[in-house]
């Protein structure tokens, strides 16, 4: 690890010291952020079980109230509002614990829970007997209920004032601890920067500090003393280097000094020796530079992986080294000319070949072509582009349910070229963004079809010599999305 270390560039060591720090830093935030939150959310469910019990109070008064206006006024309303009121605190009834335990809050909560259940079941009673018109027999339910409902009440508020002070105990205590969390994360992050500043210092300090002996020697250097001492190297990066490079011109400048005073020839000829070894670099940097990927060097590679494959009975991989030629053979030949429709029709099957091999046939792809309009001429590589997108950024996430639809027709007296998709879709301000050339592909949305198509535009205007070349239909999202072409149809006369 250290003679790692060592023999990394200064720049790689100064900035991994300050990511690491960095990220250290970061894990202690993050750390301490899921200590607050976890402090809040305790803090946060304190009073929850009082809030559940005034819900409840709350609808315990909707049932009696509603009961009580039923009995009055016995209308379809009050009804109604009773059966509302009657399902709502029966929910809330059965949220309570009913479990057996020695506590005495689950013996209260377990307590209320059935006393619920019997006022609710009084008072359905109480409105079956309205509704039958048994005056006598409802008037002593309705004295039942509302005795049970005075008994559940006053049990609710008891459960109820004793959570609140067992809550208030515990939300004090949640509070203090919270506080001295804060005075814990104050001071944790003030030892984290700190130390991470005593830790940078002292190592940049220790890779800093051969560069000022290199600097000493160099001003005694400077000052005459040929003879000064030379710093040693410790580490294998720019300063190592340098005070490597910088001992060595020292001991040349000697030996060089030293043959001097023997023979003014021998230096004359070392001068002429560094002065070809000069011209003979800059000579190897020349031809370094010249130095240029021939396409056809490629083509010819690709293709003779593909007559080897053929030889070794590897078909598919034959086929599809082939492709890739064929693919790579039309970028470089047919950017800047006009190609027909046959020809982007075939760069697009390819294209879906390779992909196909990359993601294990899950693009399915389908074309409907008039094979009368494959002579029609179009600038080249505009299909592609458009299925890209489509692949990019409508079905790449599909799966294996992704379809492309490839569809050449023809209609008065216009061919069209239609590129569809089952994919996002888009929505319509989108759509009106691109289309008027103010669309802004952001990367994290990853909502949009709309890379690259500004160039797509602006030829196919170029050649129909019209605005009216493009379109780009969509339901809306998960919709898919439909682009397409208008080209000029031209007769063989023509």
């Amino acid at each position: 690890m250290r003679s790692r270390f060592a023999g990394l560039p200064l720049s790689h060591k100064i900035s991994g010291i300050f990511v690491l720090a960095n990220l250290l830093t970061f894990i202690v935030d993050i750390a301490l952020l899921f200590a607050i939150n976890r402090l809040s959310v305790d803090m946060e469910d304190t009073y929850r079980e009082n809030s559940h019990l005034n819900e409840m109070l709350e609808a315990l008064e909707d049932v009696q109230r509603s009961m009580t206006d039923y009995l009055n006024s016995k209308s379809t309303d009050s009804l109604s509002g009773y059966y509302m009121a009657e399902q709502h605190y029966a929910e809330l009834a059965g949220e309570l614990d009913t479990i057996v335990s020695d506590r005495a809050y689950d013996r209260m909560s377990r307590n209320i829970h059935y006393m619920s259940e019997d006022y609710l079941q009084e008072v359905a009673q109480t409105i079956e007997a309205k509704r039958g018109r048994n005056v006598e027999r409802y008037r002593v339910l309705f004295e039942q209920a509302t005795k049970k409902y005075e008994y559940t009440k006053t049990y609710i508020r008891s459960l109820n004032e004793e959570q609140f002070i067992s809550n208030s105990v515990r939300y004090t205590t949640l509070a203090r601890n919270f506080r001295k969390f804060e005075v814990f994360a104050v001071a944790v992050m003030f030892v984290v920067l700190f130390g991470s500043a005593v830790i940078i210092t002292n190592i940049i300090t220790s890779l800093i500090r051969p560069l000022g002996a290199l600097a000493k020697s160099a001003d005694e250097v400077a000052n005459g003393r040929l003879d000064a001492e030379l710093p040693e190297s410790t580490y294998n990066d720019e300063i190592g280097k340098l005070t490597v490079a910088f001992g060595k011109m020292m001991v040349s400048i000697r030996d060089y000094i030293e043959k001097l005073r023997m023979s003014m020839e021998k230096e004359r000829a070392m001068q002429e020796k560094e002065l070809m070894m000069e011209t003979h670099l800059k000579d190897a940097q020349l031809k370094y530079l010249r130095a240029q990927i021939n396409p056809h060097f490629l083509f010819n590679t690709l293709n003779a992986g593909a007559q080897l494959a053929m030889m070794e009975g590897a078909d598919r991989t034959y086929e599809y080294v082939q492709t890739v030629a064929d693919f790579f053979r039309y970028n470089v030949r047919k950017q800047d000319e006009l190609v027909t429709i046959e020809n982007e029709v075939n760069l697009v099957d390819n294209y879906i070949r390779i992909l196909n091999v990359r993601f294990s046939g899950d693009i399915h792809y389908t074309q409907q072509v008039d094979q009368r309009l494959l002579k029609v001429k179009m600038p080249g590589m505009i299909l592609q582009p458009i299925v890209e997108n489509a692949v990019n950024h409508g079905i790449r996430e599909m799966g294996d349910q992704g379809h492309i639809f490839l569809k050449v027709y023809r209609d008065e007296g216009r061919v069209f070229i239609s590129v569809k998709d089952n994919g996002k879709g888009m929505s319509k301000e989108n759509i009106d963004k691109l289309l008027g050339g103010k669309w802004k592909y952001e990367e994290n949305t990853g909502d949009s079809n709309g890379v690259g198509m500004d160039n797509v535009i602006a030829r196919l205007k170029l050649f129909s010599d019209t605005d009216d070349v493009i379109r780009i239909q969509s339901e809306g999202k998960d919709m898919g999305t439909e682009v397409v072409i208008c080209l000029p149809f031209e007769s063989d006369k023509e």
